[in-house]
């Protein structure tokens, strides 16, 4: 399923695949510019997911702290500190240590089933 995802978003512009390693064969995904200017929607939709599928009391998945004036970013497609506009290549993430744990431990358990 992931497979067929990024073949769609590579067919559509927004992904490209990079070789990183020749044996065995290996490709890596990166952003077009296409991929890039729609950074804001993918914060918008963070945005009504944080607000509207998450209790309060869980805290945010990812904090994002903006590299150009080093605050929280907050929710949105502007910075709560300073109102710059946020791209992706200025935000620093740390997730949530909760988000972290849960993370990690669907990871172990993918590596143990293999």
């Amino acid at each position: 399923m992931a497979a067929a995802r990024l073949k769609a978003l590579e067919a559509d512009g927004l992904i490209e695949r990079r070789v990183y390693s020749k044996h065995p064969l290996r490709h890596d995904y990166h952003l077009t510019k296409k991929g890039d200017a729609f950074y804001p929607v993918i914060l918008a939709l963070r945005a009504w997911g944080e607000t509207w599928v998450k209790s309060p009391k869980e805290g945010r998945s990812v904090e994002f702290t903006h590299r150009l004036c080093g605050k929280p970013a907050g929710l949105g497609t502007v910075c709560e500190s300073c109102g710059k506009p946020l791209r992706r290549a200025d935000l620093i993430a740390a997730l949530n240590p909760a988000y972290q744990r849960e993370r990690d431990a669907r990871w172990a358990a993918f590596k143990a089933a293999r």
